[in-house]
C-alpha cells in the first residue's frame, strides 16, 4: 500500500500546476512517472538510497529530475516529499 503524506500530495500538486502552465501533456506524464516509480517501491522498497541527515530513503527519478523521500515498513510505503532535484531537500 502506498501512503502519501499530506506534504507529498501538496508537492505533487504544485509540480503538476507549474508544469501544466507550460504544457498539460508534460504535467500529466510527469505525474504518471512519479506514480509508477513510487508504485515500484512496493516490490523493491530498498531501491532508494539512504543519506546522512535525511529520514528514510531517497528515490531519484532522473528522467524527470525528481527526488521522492519515503520510508517503508512491511507492506506499506510512506511517501513524505516529492521535490525537484534542484530544490534544497529538507533534512
Amino acid at each position: 500500500m502506498i501512503l502519501w503524506e499530506q506534504e507529498s500530495l501538496s508537492d505533487r500538486e504544485k509540480i503538476f500546476e507549474f508544469l501544466f502552465g507550460f504544457n498539460s501533456a508534460v504535467a500529466e506524464r510527469t505525474d504518471q512517472i512519479i506514480e509508477e516509480k513510487v508504485e515500484s517501491l512496493l516490490l523493491h522498497p530498498l531501491m532508494g538510497v539512504q543519506r546522512d541527515g535525511v529520514r528514510g530513503r531517497l528515490l531519484v527519478i532522473p528522467e524527470i529530475s525528481m527526488i521522492v523521500s519515503y520510508w517503508a515498513d512491511g507492506s506499506a510505503v510512506h511517501v513524505m516529499r516529492v521535490l525537484h532535484q534542484k530544490q534544497n531537500f529538507p533534512g
